[in-house]
């Protein structure tokens, strides 16, 4: 097995045996190259010598009897060597020998002798008692005519007519299955019976002018067969007969209809698709060109309609699953007979109660609702003839008819939605693969897998499955809030109303209310579907008086939706039969009141008018005076106050809020620092009384803060003029500019600091933030521009400008309308001027996006109106480039 050359010489005896022509084939197909002789004796199991088809060299190394490399003596049935047309054999040395083989003509010893090779002269002792008793002189048959379709192949060939008509007994068709066109009429057949031709026996045409011929069936379509015919004549010794036969055709039928695809199956990566695969089918039978899928929406069982599911017995269907089936499963709850125990004897099972009965009603209506799903997935009509017949013909009538065919219109419940055919969608894939898209979710879809074959122009009966797409995590959800309606004439009660999914997770069963009054526990109120179809919500009656809180939620085969939003109604107390009496005793008294209040207001009036007219304009008017300041608003010299001598101003900084900012010596600030170099604010000349106040009222703002990412005050010096406030030098300059400064100008992309360096910052700025918050102050400004950085890189919250201490209230909300920093202020501070520590982390998230793009501006191309409303609209900032998923 797997041998390749064979080093001496090749003997071949074989007597009886099955199957010999496989088994050597098997054996000795690989042989390529023999260094010695080949001798085939008394082998009469063997036709031909096809099994070698690898055979190319005899070296003769060594020679049979000294002259022979190639020897084939007594094989009975041999009629057949090789095929000269495919076959290459070199004899290097020695010469032919062909003794007593009955069957093999002379031809055919030629035609070896010519390939091989061989130089030395034939010699006719050396081929004696050869083919005396085959039909050497063969007449060729001629094939006239042949006509295929799918299963059958019709031929007709040429009459043939021997010396002796009455010697022609009758013409045997051989034909075969052929992948390749290189079949010989001798491969597969040996002198033990084994045969892989398939024989039709043809009786010879009565009318002597009539060709004979053969209709092969049943034939496999799009198959190529081989096939060759042979006239089957007498043998008789004292005389010659030859015989007649064909040469091997190749026929193909026709193309057919393809058998159904394989292995279909399907799944939900999504709410709205379905993935579908499956395999080719066992039987194209032609080229298929194309997959058509079609598939269709499935309604839900009309029976899911009927149920309460707000009975406490009735449970919600379980969910179906992807193969179309249900996972009905069922609680084992143990009834009161089971308790009560089996083996103590005959005791009396107990009387089953109503709870009992109805459950053993509603697991048989379930049983039957299941039962109905099976008929109506597995078992389904024959589709209306609408169809494309060219397209589909008979395959097409395994399609299903969609929706549900349990019950006619005239037998729906009540609150029932009318029966709904869906309509049939298509599409077509090349591969083993599709993807359904814009689907339902949590619907059952029936999917139909042809295979179509375009020459033939039909297609394959269809593979179908079943299929659930998955839940939307939002479907279930209301469309809007509940409205509560209060109905004056029913005392204690209110009608609460909702709009129902639009486009639910397959069908809504029931509606669940959750309300209290007040801080009480809630309640809970079920509303079945039956019920709001009619009424469109429910009302909520037996309720005390006082403020009520209400929220719904859906309840779909998928599960249950999300709550949505309470909304608040008030009970009043119920009316008594001496209540007008009351009113009239409150009510009258205070009109009178009114009344006589009104007319002594006139009076004053009037007479005032009249002292007003005697006195002229010799009355004096008060008016306050603006520049005048209440004793809270004034600034209190305490110990931060530092005497100006020790202050010491070198150069500018730059341009503050209120003046410009100094880099200066001072002295005694800082304890244990004889000097140290701080940062001096001073208030412009020109600026007004209240603005100087302002000035230090920032800096009593920042003698609450003692943390290291919080930029120190150091000092402030109130007494004479100009008034200055020392704060701890950041000589780094703030945040924005130092990112902007790492920037490369000459290179196209944008480098980023470390992921380190980046983060460091960004650590450092919420520190000082959450030492605010935990200070219960709001900074309302932080932005790049308003942070600092120090010596050794430290980024430090600066510029206190528009902070406030918010510790009284948690809120503050910001007065005027003055310049907002809207780029970086969050949606409920633009639209209600609301300032919270939610509203500093919104800002510290568009620092974060300044760290990441080294300070571009926030919101690029657009105005600071159109900023406005993109964010008031839920609009977000752009992840950055290049931006690191840590940060």
């Amino acid at each position: 097995m797997g041998c390749t050359v064979i080093k001496g010489n090749l003997h071949i005896n074989i007597r009886r045996g099955n199957n010999i022509a496989s088994e050597l084939e098997s054996f000795m197909g690989l042989i390529q190259t023999v260094t010695g002789y080949v001798r085939i004796r008394h082998s009469h199991t063997l036709g031909s010598l096809s099994f070698l088809k690898s055979l190319r060299y005899i070296n003769g190394e060594e020679l049979m009897e000294g002259m022979y490399a190639f020897s084939a003596i007594d094989n009975q049935r041999l009629q057949y060597l090789w095929d000269w047309t495919q076959h290459n054999l070199t004899i290097r040395a020695g010469r032919l020998s062909f003794r007593f083989n009955p069957k093999l003509c002379m031809s055919e010893i030629h035609k070896m002798w010519e390939k091989t090779g061989i130089t030395e002269k034939f010699e006719e002792d050396d081929f004696r008692n050869n083919g005396d008793r085959a039909s050497c002189e063969s007449h060729i048959l001629k094939f006239k005519s042949n006509s295929t379709v799918s299963n059958r192949i019709k031929l007709t060939w040429e009459r043939y007519r021997p010396p002796d008509y009455r010697d022609l007994i009758s013409f045997i068709v051989y034909y075969k299955e052929a992948p390749h066109q290189n079949i010989t009429e001798f491969d597969g057949q040996d002198g033990c019976g084994s045969n892989s031709w398939n024989m039709v026996d043809v009786d010879l045409p009565q009318d002597k002018e009539i060709d004979p011929g053969v209709l092969l069936s049943p034939l496999k379509p799009w198959t190529q067969y081989a096939i060759f015919v042979k006239a089957i004549t007498l043998v008789v010794e004292d005389k010659h007969i030859p015989g007649a036969k064909s040469d091997v055709v190749y026929i193909r039928t026709r193309p057919s209809e393809p058998s159904m695809p394989m292995d279909a199956r399907a799944y939900a990566n999504s709410s709205s698709k379905l993935v579908v695969k499956w395999s080719p089918p066992l039987n194209p039978n032609g080229n298929l060109t194309f997959y058509l899928v079609r598939w269709q929406q499935q309604a839900e069982d009309r029976e899911l309609y009927q149920h309460n599911y707000c009975s406490k017995e009735l449970k919600i269907p379980i969910r179906i699953s992807a193969t179309g089936l249900a996972d009905m499963e069922e609680d084992t709850k143990p009834t009161k007979s089971d308790l009560s125990g089996g083996d103590k004897g005959p005791c009396c099972p107990c009387p089953k109660t109503k709870e009992d009965l109805k459950a053993e009603i509603d697991d048989a209506s379930y049983r039957k609702v299941f039962e109905n799903f099976l008929h109506n997935s597995i078992f389904t009509p024959r589709p209306p003839d609408r169809r494309r017949r060219d397209l589909f013909g008979v395959a097409n009538s395994t399609l299903a008819r969609g929706g549900n065919t349990t019950g006619l219109e005239g037998n729906r419940t009540e609150g029932e939605p009318p029966e709904r055919e869906f309509p049939f969608m298509e599409d077509r894939s090349k591969t083993e693969f599709i993807e359904i898209p814009n689907l339902q979710p949590f619907t059952v879809y029936r999917i139909d897998i042809h295979a179509c074959n375009q020459e033939v122009r039909r297609c394959s009966a269809g593979a179908f499955v079943f299929s659930r797409t998955k839940p939307a995590d939002k479907a279930d959800d209301m469309p809007g809030s509940v409205i509560q309606e209060r109905d004056e004439k029913v005392e204690g009660s209110v009608l609460l109303r909702w709009p129902e999914p639009v486009n639910p997770n397959g069908l809504i069963l029931m509606y669940e209310i959750k309300f209290r009054q007040g801080t009480e526990p809630e309640k809970h109120e079920c509303v079945s579907r039956q019920h709001y179809r009619v009424h469109k919500g429910t009302r909520l009656t037996n309720l005390g008086y006082g403020n009520y809180s209400a929220r719904v939620r859906a309840t779909s085969l998928a599960g249950n939706g999300s709550w949505t939003e309470p909304v608040s109604f008030y009970v009043p107390p119920p009316k008594r039969d001496y209540d007008n009496a009351f009113y009239l005793v409150i009510i009258i008294p205070i009109i009178v009141i009114i009344l006589i209040a009104s007319l002594i207001t006139v009076l004053f009036f009037i007479n005032k008018k009249r002292n007003s007219d005697r006195l002229g304009n010799g009355v004096l008017y008060a008016s306050v005076n603006p520049e005048y300041f209440s004793a809270a608003e004034m600034y209190v010299p305490d110990e931060w106050e530092v005497a100006r001598e020790k202050i010491t101003m070198h150069k500018e900084l730059g341009q503050g809020s209120f003046g410009m900012v100094y880099e200066g010596l001072a002295k005694g600030v800082v304890k244990d620092e004889p000097e140290t170099r701080v940062a001096i604010k001073t208030v412009n000349e020109s600026a007004s009384m209240r603005e100087r106040i302002e000035f230090l009222n920032e800096a009593s703002v920042m003698k609450e803060f003692n943390c290291h990412h919080v930029v120190r005050l150091l000092g402030v010096v109130s007494q004479g003029q100009p008034t200055l406030v020392i704060m701890e030098l950041m000589t780094r300059g703030d945040l924005k500019s130092h990112l902007r400064s790492l920037r490369k100008e000459n290179t196209s992309s944008q480098v980023l600091p470390p992921l380190k360096k980046m983060i460091q910052m960004a650590g450092e700025i919420a520190d000082g933030m959450a030492y605010l918050n935990a200070n219960k102050f709001v900074h309302r400004d932080l932005a790049a521009r308003n942070c600092m950085v120090a010596e050794d890189f430290t980024v430090k919250i600066g510029d206190f400008g528009m902070t406030r201490d918010i510790y009284e209230t948690d809120y503050y909300r910001k007065g005027g309308k003055g310049l907002l920093p809207v780029r970086w202020m969050s949606p409920e501070s633009l639209k209600d001027g609301v300032f919270t520590t939610n509203s500093d982390v919104w800002s510290f998230g568009v620092v974060l996006w300044e760290i990441a793009t080294l300070s571009e501006q926030p919101y690029q191309g657009m105005s600071n109106e159109q900023v406005l409303r993109f964010v008031m609209e839920g609009g977000l900032l752009d992840k950055p480039d290049n931006c690191p998923d840590m940060l």
